[in-house]
């Protein structure tokens, strides 16, 4: 079992930042693709969206198009810690954001897709709101 807990989530107006954390233990028994997925209202699991991914090795990351000029994924490996830092921030990237880790993923072909939801680890999701 694989331990995944985020934060960082909250309100925040048009062309803001937030940055959000997920910390893991697949950085302390495993190396493998640590993930962020987003859930906008009203869609349901199936539809989570992969936005970043990084590999705990290091030197692999993905972020995806919506976001590319937007958002930044990093770890910090002696914290166990992922980051997504999230600029000029849209009301459309209001969702709830989940981190997920996948041991066996390494990362080269992105997030982890639906087919596989159910054998990777989850956190219970962090919500951003933008609005004015």
């Amino acid at each position: 079992q694989v331990q995944v807990a985020e934060s960082g989530g909250g309100s925040v107006q048009p062309g803001g930042s937030l940055r959000l954390s997920c910390s893991s233990s697949l950085y302390i028994r495993s190396s493998g693709c640590m993930m962020w997925y987003r859930q906008t209202p009203g869609k349901e699991r199936e539809q989570r969206e992969g936005v970043a991914a990084i590999y705990t090795g290091g030197g692999r990351t993905f972020v995806a198009d919506s976001v590319k000029d937007r958002f930044t994924i990093s770890q910090d490996i002696a914290k166990n810690t992922m980051y997504l830092q999230m600029a000029s921030l849209k009301p459309e990237d209001t969702a709830m954001y989940y981190c997920a880790a996948d041991p066996n993923n390494d990362c080269s072909l992105g997030p982890t897709t639906v087919r596989n939801f159910g054998f990777i680890f989850w956190g219970q999701g962090t919500l951003v709101i933008v609005s004015s």
